[in-house]
Parts: structure tokens; C-alpha cells; sequence
């Protein structure tokens, strides 16, 4: 176990380098120039070219390159162009926020789709398995931003029920914290919800039709017996993979979300700074965002030999 952990962590550094080369370069290929949005449209060639020499602008990519991932490897993460703030302070905050809709939509996600899943496979051929896959497609199908909006309009505005925009931490009023994350956690956790279902459903279907499993009737164990302690444990690998790939499209699909219901997180932050060309900010938030999804694919690597016994590393 711990040689292959060993291995897993050297093998994040080759990916988090391939990923800092590529948003850098398509960073400074974003149209536009960032000395001439700050200053506005009013500056001086002096007041632009004084800017760009203030924040390394005017040197050749390779070279800005090397001292940004130089800085990186310190723990420097840049100041902000617009507000000359640390960069990473913010992220840690605003992560914070995107954190806690994630892991809500998940919650949800996982709420709903793992009974509809089992009982679409235990019902396979009935009527209930045909609403059951029906409902997922529908889930696929509607944009995260359509659903959004008619939450807002029919949740908040129409039945008064929850408040449409806004933000409280969980962790300092969990009550009206989950009120503000509700709505946005159901539509970012929608089509989550509808894949993870789907998933389980074919998984548990191929696991039900191994021969453990007719022998387990055979000596008389009751269907729930049957179904729960034995088949849906190994139907729930190849899940578990989807579930950590979800928590990825998660993280990357709150930047709309967050922005329809004004969250603070950290996809919102990152729009913002992309229309302002703050490089450093935008740079910083994939590259922290990429190292967050590694560590959850090696976690999630790691509690397949919990949830399977035969797997060994």
C-alpha cells in the first residue's frame, strides 16, 4: 500500500506540470490587454508600459513561466493585478464556499440516486424501471443554468420557500446555510444524480447475474439479504469511480451556478478574473482546483480494497 501511494503522489506531479504549462499559455493567449483594462482607456503609453514592467507583463512567456512555477513550488501563488491581494488566501476562502456546494450536491446526488438505481434494477422490465430510467434521461438532459433559473423563479420568487440568492457557511449557521445551498445543490447535482443512477443500475444488474450471487439464493438468504450485503458492495465500485470523477464536474460546473445565485466561491471568483485578465488569480484557481481532483481520484483508488477485499496494491 504504501509503495503504490508512493507512486500515485510522484505520478500528480508530471499531470499538475502539464496542467500549469497549458493554462498558462492559454491564459496569455485570452484576447486583450491587461495593463490597458486596469488603466482603462485614458492611460499613457508610459502608465501601460510601467504596469506591465511592475508585473513581469513585458517579458518573454518562457521566462514569466519560470518565475510564476517558481513561486508555485514556495507556496506563492502571485498577487491579484486588480486588488494586489495574495492570491492564494482568496482561493483558500472562496474554495471554502464552492467546498461546501459541492459536497451539498453530492449528498443530494447520492440520496436519490442510489435508491432509484437499485430499485430500477431490482424492477428491471417493470413500470417503475421504465420511469426510473425515464427521470434520469430528463435529469441528463436539462442545463444546470435552465433548472437553476426556475428554481429561483417557481422556489424563491413564487412559493417563497427558500432564499434565492445569498450565502451562509454550514459552519456557522448549518439551518440557514443549507436554506442558501438547497436550491443551487439541486441544480448543480441533477444530472449527477441521473448518471450515478444510471451506473448503478447496470452495475448491480452484471453483479446479480454472477454465480455467488444465484448461490446466495440458493442457501436461502432473503432477497434484501441478498441484494444489500452482498451484491450492492461490489456494484458499488465501479460507482465509486463515477462519484470521484462527478466531484470534479462539480467543482468546474459551480461557475455557473455560483453565478446565477450570487455564491461567492470560487468559480465565480475565477469568471470575474478572467474578464479582467487577472492572470494570477485564474492561473492559481485551475492549478489548485486540478490538485484537489487528483487527491480525490487517489482517495477514492485507495477505498476500493475496503469496499473489495480481493484488490490488493
Amino acid at each position: 500500500m504504501t509503495t503504490y501511494l508512493i507512486r500515485r503522489v510522484l505520478a500528480i506531479i508530471p499531470v499538475l506540470f502539464g496542467i500549469s504549462v497549458l493554462v498558462f499559455l492559454l491564459v496569455h493567449l485570452i484576447p486583450g490587454d491587461v495593463a490597458q483594462i486596469l488603466l482603462g482607456t485614458q492611460a499613457t503609453d508610459q502608465q501601460l508600459e510601467t504596469l506591465r514592467r511592475t508585473f513581469g507583463l513585458d517579458r518573454p512567456l518562457p521566462i514569466q513561466y519560470v518565475d510564476w512555477l517558481s513561486h508555485i513550488l514556495r507556496g506563492d501563488f502571485g498577487v491579484s493585478f486588480r486588488t494586489n491581494r495574495a492570491v492564494l488566501p482568496d482561493l483558500v476562502a472562496r474554495f471554502g464556499v464552492t467546498l461546501q456546494l459541492t459536497l451539498t450536491s453530492m449528498v443530494i446526488a447520492i440520496a436519490v440516486a442510489i435508491p432509484l438505481g437499485v430499485a430500477s434494477a431490482q424492477n428491471r422490465g417493470r413500470t417503475s424501471d421504465a420511469v426510473s430510467r425515464v427521470i434520469a434521461l430528463l435529469g441528463l438532459s436539462i442545463p444546470n443554468f435552465w433548472l437553476g433559473t426556475l428554481l429561483i423563479l417557481f422556489v424563491s420568487l413564487g412559493l417563497h420557500w427558500l432564499p434565492p440568492v445569498g450565502f451562509v457557511s454550514l459552519l456557522d449557521n448549518p439551518w440557514l446555510g443549507l436554506q442558501t445551498l438547497l436550491l443551487p445543490a439541486i441544480a448543480l447535482g441533477t444530472a449527477v444524480a441521473a448518471f450515478i443512477m444510471r451506473m448503478v443500475r447496470s452495475s448491480l444488474l452484471e453483479v446479480l447475474r454472477q454465480d455467488y450471487i444465484r448461490t446466495a439464493y440458493a442457501k436461502g438468504l432473503r432477497d434484501q439479504s441478498v441484494l444489500y450485503r452482498h451484491a450492492l458492495k461490489n456494484a458499488f465500485i465501479p460507482v465509486l469511480t463515477v462519484i470521484g470523477v462527478q466531484i470534479g464536474y462539480l467543482l468546474g460546473g459551480a461557475v455557473i451556478i455560483e453565478s446565477i445565485f450570487s455564491l461567492p466561491g470560487m468559480g465565480r471568483f475565477m469568471l470575474d478574473s478572467i474578464s479582467n485578465r487577472d492572470y494570477s488569480i485564474v492561473q492559481g484557481g485551475v492549478l489548485f482546483i486540478a490538485l484537489v481532483f487528483c487527491v480525490v481520484n487517489l482517495s477514492v483508488d485507495l477505498v476500493y480494497a475496503w469496499l473489495d477485499p480481493r484488490i490488493r496494491y
